[in-house]
């Protein structure tokens, strides 16, 4: 029986692996343009998402639903609506925190890691994180997707987040999912739908 389950486990582990094809280089050229123009055409962004956060020792994620906002340059609005209110807006060095009325701002320009931070989720939501002096990057097709592995070369970066994984739709190259792995493995998966881009988003939304 014991045989039979590390077959079990193998196969699973190797349909894993191989399921993730490389891309070539004309390939990444390729979506790395699509993606570029995508965003610099991009003014605007709204999007429901699922956040599952996962930690080692419990048994199930803990599953917050939201809506995103974004506009440009820099501004972006996570808004946590269930099982509890609760928003953050990165807006002009300033993180802006409202916790079920509960209001605060921490001012995040002198604070080289927060602006860091910062700049990964902002880019993170466009999909154009192609900075290879920041990233050690792989490109793959995965699940009918494309699926990129983002590395931070920061080693104090790296004390936060191992990995960002970021998957796009292989028809729209746009951003679908982001995952962004702990050292610990623990991990927070965010999964984007309703998606539009370039509506009318008036900047009361960023208002605290």
């Amino acid at each position: 029986m014991r045989n039979i389950i590390i077959i079990l486990l193998f196969s699973i582990s190797c349909q894993n692996v191989f399921s993730q094809k490389s891309l070539n280089a004309n390939e990444i050229k390729t979506f790395k343009e699509n993606v570029i123009t995508l965003d610099k055409n991009t003014k605007t962004i709204v999007s429901d998402f699922t956040q599952y956060k996962h930690l080692s020792f419990l048994n199930n994620d803990i599953e917050t639903i939201g809506k995103l906002v974004f506009k440009t340059p820099n501004v972006v609005k996570w808004e946590y609506t269930s099982p509890y209110q609760y928003s953050i807006i990165f807006k002009d060095d300033t993180l802006l925190i409202n916790d079920e009325g509960d209001k605060s701002n921490i001012d995040i320009g002198s604070n080289k890691m927060f602006k860091s931070l910062n700049n990964i989720i902002t880019n993170s939501v466009k999909g154009n994180m192609f900075n290879d002096d920041e990233f050690v990057i792989s490109y793959f097709k995965s699940d009918g997707n494309y699926l990129v592995k983002f590395v931070p070369k920061d080693e104090s970066m790296r004390k936060f987040i191992a990995v960002l994984e970021l998957v796009f739709s292989q028809k729209t190259t746009d951003v679908i999912e982001v995952k962004m792995i702990e050292p610990s493995n623990d991990y927070t998966k965010i999964i984007f739908k309703n998606k539009t881009r370039n509506t009318t988003v008036n900047d009361e939304i960023f208002n605290n």
